[in-house]
C-alpha cells in the first residue's frame, strides 16, 4: 500500500517531495572546523563544488570576517554542550553575494567517539515562501465554502475540510480511513466511486458532475475530481471539490416545470377542440392532463346544461353529471370508480365534485386519507376501487365558460407519489378554462344540431305511401357529429293516374337556415307537382322561388314515374344524374343536361324520357353519397354503377349495400338515397309512349 504522500513504508523515499523543493543542504565539519562532508545540495546552495569545499575551514569559506568570531563561539557551544542551534545567518556564497540561510546545527559522534558538527541548511527565502504557501493553502482549505477532500489510491478519505464536513453531515474523524460507500449514504455512491476510479486510471479530470440527494431530490451538488500527483508524476490519490448548487438546481427544476406547464397549455390549445363533438372534446382534455399531470382524469358535464333545463334544476346541492370522458395512464382499479361514459350519475352535496360545481371553485386535497375516499367516490363501492388503486391525491377543477359552470375536471394520483400542489392547481385551472370554451362550443353546436336535425326530420316525408307499380326504399343520413346538418331532402309525391313524382334536392349550406329553405322548397315542389306539370316546368318555377330565398343555390332532380306506361320523365337542376338499372343489362347514368342550380335564374331546364321496364331500378341520390376528397367524382360515379351491377337486390338491400360501400363513417355531408323498383302494375303490357 502506498501512503498519502507516495512513500513506501520501510523503503527509500520516492523522488520528489518537500525536501527537494526546499533544496536542503548537509555539511559536516570536524572539531577543527574543517569540512569533511559536502552534499550535492550544498554545492547548489553555496556555489562551491565538492572538491573546492572539502578540507576547507567552514568559517573562512562561508562567513564574512566581521561575523567569524560569533560563528566560532556558536560552533564551540554546540560542540561542548551538544545542544543544537537553530537560526538564520548571512552566508557568503561563491559569487561573493550574501545569502540569508536557515541553519540547524547539531553535534554528531561516531563509533570511535570522534565529534563532528552537522549543519542542515536551506535558503531562508525558499523556506519562507513554502511556509507562506502552506499557510495560505491551509487557510484556503479551512475557510473555503467549497467542500474539499483528498482520497488515497484505495479511495479512502485522507482529509476533508470543514465545508465538506458540513455538506456530508459528518466530522473529519468519521471520514478518515473510510470509503465513499461508508460515508456517502445520501447519493449514488457507486457512481461516485466509478468516477473516481476513472480519474485515477486516466488522469483526465471530471468537472462539474451533477449529483442529487436520494430519494428526495431536494439538494444538489456540483462535484469535480482531479488526480493528485507529486512533482515526479507519481499518483498520490484523488482530490475532490464539492459545491452546493441546491438553489441553482431548484431554479433549474422550476424552470423545467414551467416549460413543461407552458408546453401542456400549448398542447391543449392545439389538441382540445379539434371538432365540435362533445365527447371527443372532453376526451381531448383528459388526454392532455394524463399522464403528465394526473394518473387518471375524468370529465363530467352537468346534465341540466346538456338538456338546457337550468330553470328546472333544484337547489338541493345535488349534482347530476353526465360522464363524457375517462382516461387513465395505465390499467388501474380506479377506472372502476369512474362514472360510465354517457351515463347520468347523481352526486350528493357532500361529494367534492358536487362542491366544486356548486361553489365554482377548485378543490385540492394534496393527501387523501383512506377514510376520506368516500367524499371523492360516488358511492361506497367506488371508494373501495379508489383505495385498491392506491389513490392518495385529488384535484377537481370546475369547467367554466361564459360565466357558467358546465361541469368538472377531476384528477387523481396513485402511482405518481408526488401530491398535487398549488402549481398543479393553477395549471389545471388554466387548462380547464381553455377547454371549457371548446366544450361549451361543442355543447351549443350539439343543441343547435339536434334542433336542426329535428326540424329537418319533421320536414322530410314519413314512410312513403304504397304506389302502384313501384316499391320504394330510402335513406336519410345527416352529416357526422362533427359537422352541421345540411339541407338535403327527398319526397315521394302521389300524382294522378297512378304516377309518382320522385324528388331529391340539396340546399347548399347547413344549419337552421338550410333546413328552413329546404322546407320551403319541398312545400313548393309538392304544390307544383299537383299541377301535373312537365318536370322541366316544375324546375323553372322552383328556380324563380329559390331566387327570392336567403339561400338561392339548390340542386334538384325531379322525376315522374309512370309504371303503367313504362316510362319516366326526368329533369335536373345542377344535380348529379340518376342511375337507371335496367332489368337486363348494365347500370348507366342517365344522359341528361345537368342544368344550373335553382336560384341562378334565366336557365332552361330539359326533360328526358326513360323507359321503365318491370324489374328495373331508378336510383336518385345527393352528392354526399359519392363525393370525397380523395377520388375524382367520375371515378366515384363509376364505382356507384359497378356496385349496382350484378344480381338484382330488393330496394332495401340495395340502399344498405350502397351506404356500406360508399359512405365513410363520420362523413362530412348529408346523404339522401332514393331507390325505386319498377314492378308489374295493372296496366302491364301497355306500349310505352314518348
Amino acid at each position: 500500500m502506498v501512503d498519502p504522500f507516495g512513500h513506501h513504508p520501510g523503503g527509500p523515499s520516492l523522488p520528489g517531495g518537500l525536501l527537494d523543493m526546499l533544496n536542503v543542504a548537509a555539511v559536516v565539519v570536524d572539531t577543527g572546523g574543517r569540512i569533511v562532508l559536502w552534499s550535492p545540495q550544498a554545492e547548489q546552495l553555496f556555489g562551491y563544488p565538492t572538491q573546492e569545499a572539502l578540507g576547507q575551514y567552514a568559517g573562512r569559506l562561508l562567513v564574512d570576517p566581521e561575523h567569524l568570531t560569533l560563528v566560532m563561539e556558536l560552533f564551540e557551544e554546540v560542540m561542548e554542550t551538544g545542544r543544537p542551534w537553530v537560526g538564520v545567518f548571512p552566508v557568503r556564497v561563491k559569487d561573493g553575494s550574501i545569502r540569508q540561510v536557515e541553519f540547524r546545527n547539531m553535534r554528531l559522534q561516531d563509533d570511535r567517539h570522534n565529534l563532528y558538527a552537522l549543519a542542515i541548511a536551506t535558503d531562508q527565502a525558499t523556506v519562507r515562501q513554502v511556509e507562506t504557501d502552506l499557510a495560505l493553502s491551509d487557510k484556503l482549505i479551512d475557510q473555503s465554502p467549497i467542500g474539499l477532500a483528498i482520497l488515497d489510491t484505495d479511495l479512502r478519505y485522507v482529509t476533508v475540510n470543514p465545508a465538506l464536513e458540513r455538506i456530508n453531515g459528518r466530522p473529519a474523524a468519521e471520514h478518515t480511513g473510510r470509503t465513499v460507500h461508508e460515508v456517502l449514504t445520501f447519493v449514488d455512491a457507486a457512481a461516485v466511486e466509478a468516477a473516481m476510479r476513472q480519474v485515477l486510471a486516466t488522469g483526465v479530470p471530471l468537472i462539474d458532475l451533477h449529483e442529487v440527494d436520494l430519494p428526495s431530490g431536494q439538494h444538489a451538488w456540483s462535484t469535480s475530481y482531479y488526480r493528485l500527483e507529486d512533482t515526479a508524476g507519481h499518483v498520490l490519490g484523488v482530490a475532490v471539490s464539492v459545491v452546493d448548487v441546491t438553489e441553482r438546481h431548484k431554479a433549474a427544476v422550476e424552470a423545467a416545470v414551467a416549460r413543461r406547464r407552458l408546453a401542456m397549455v400549448a398542447e391543449a390549445t392545439v389538441r382540445v377542440g379539434t371538432t365540435l363533438d362533445l365527447q371527443r372534446t372532453a376526451r381531448e382534455l383528459a388526454e392532455v392532463v394524463v399522464p403528465d399531470l394526473a394518473d387518471l382524469a375524468t370529465v363530467d358535464v352537468l346534465e341540466e346544461i346538456l338538456t338546457d333545463r337550468r330553470a328546472e334544476s333544484q337547489d338541493d346541492g345535488l349534482a347530476r353529471f353526465r360522464a363524457l370522458a375517462v382516461v387513465s395512464a395505465y390499467p388501474t382499479e380506479a377506472i372502476g370508480a369512474a362514472d360510465p361514459v354517457d351515463e347520468v350519475v347523481t352526486y350528493d352535496a357532500d361529494r367534492l365534485a358536487a362542491r366544486c360545481v356548486t361553489s365554482a371553485a377548485p378543490i385540492l386535497v394534496p393527501r387523501v386519507e383512506p377514510s376520506a375516499l368516500h367524499r371523492i367516490a360516488r358511492d361506497a363501492a367506488a371508494a373501495v376501487h379508489l383505495s385498491g388503486a392506491g389513490v392518495h391525491s385529488y384535484l377537481a377543477v370546475p369547467l367554466i365558460a361564459r360565466g357558467e359552470v358546465l361541469g368538472v375536471l377531476c384528477m387523481v394520483r396513485a402511482r405518481n407519489q408526488t401530491p398535487f400542489d398549488q402549481e398543479d392547481l393553477v395549471l389545471a385551472t388554466e387548462l380547464a378554462s381553455r377547454a371549457a370554451v371548446c366544450i361549451d362550443n361543442a355543447r351549443l353546436y350539439r343543441n343547435e344540431r339536434n334542433t336542426v336535425l329535428t326540424l329537418q326530420r319533421s320536414l322530410l316525408p314519413q314512410p312513403p305511401p304504397h304506389r302502384p307499380g313501384l316499391k320504394i326504399a330510402y335513406r336519410y343520413l345527416p352529416a357526422g357529429a362533427g359537422n352541421e346538418v345540411g339541407g338535403d331532402w327527398f319526397d315521394v309525391i302521389p300524382l294522378a293516374e297512378g304516377k309518382t313524382a320522385l324528388v331529391v334536392g340539396d340546399v347548399m349550406g347547413s344549419g337552421i337556415a338550410a333546413a328552413t329553405t329546404m322546407g320551403q322548397l319541398r312545400t313548393a315542389t309538392s304544390t307544383l307537382a299537383a299541377l301535373d306539370l312537365d318536370p322541366a316546368e316544375v324546375l323553372r318555377h322552383l328556380d324563380d322561388i329559390a331566387a327570392g330565398l336567403s339561400r338561392p343555390f339548390v340542386t334538384c332532380v325531379y322525376a315522374v314515374c309512370d309504371p303503367a306506361h313504362g316510362r319516366c320523365r326526368v329533369s335536373t337542376a345542377g344535380h348529379l344524374p340518376p342511375v337507371l338499372v335496367p332489368a337486363e343489362g348494365a347500370p348507366e347514368l342517365v344522359a341528361i343536361p345537368p342544368g344550373a342550380p335553382l336560384g341562378v335564374g334565366g336557365v332552361d331546364f330539359t326533360t328526358v324520357t326513360l323507359p321503365l321496364a318491370p324489374g328495373s331500378l331508378l336510383v336518385l341520390y345527393t352528392d354526399g353519397l359519392v363525393e370525397t376528397r380523395d377520388e375524382p367524382i367520375d371515378q366515384r360515379l363509376e364505382t356507384l354503377c359497378r356496385l349496382l351491377d350484378g344480381p338484382r337486390r330488393p330496394p332495401e338491400e340495395t340502399c344498405e349495400a350502397l351506404l356500406r360501400a360508399l359512405r365513410p363513417p363520420d362523413d362530412r355531408d348529408d346523404v339522401v338515397l332514393l331507390v325505386a323498383h319498377i314492378r308489374p302494375g295493372p296496366a302491364e303490357g301497355r306500349p310505352a309512349t314518348g
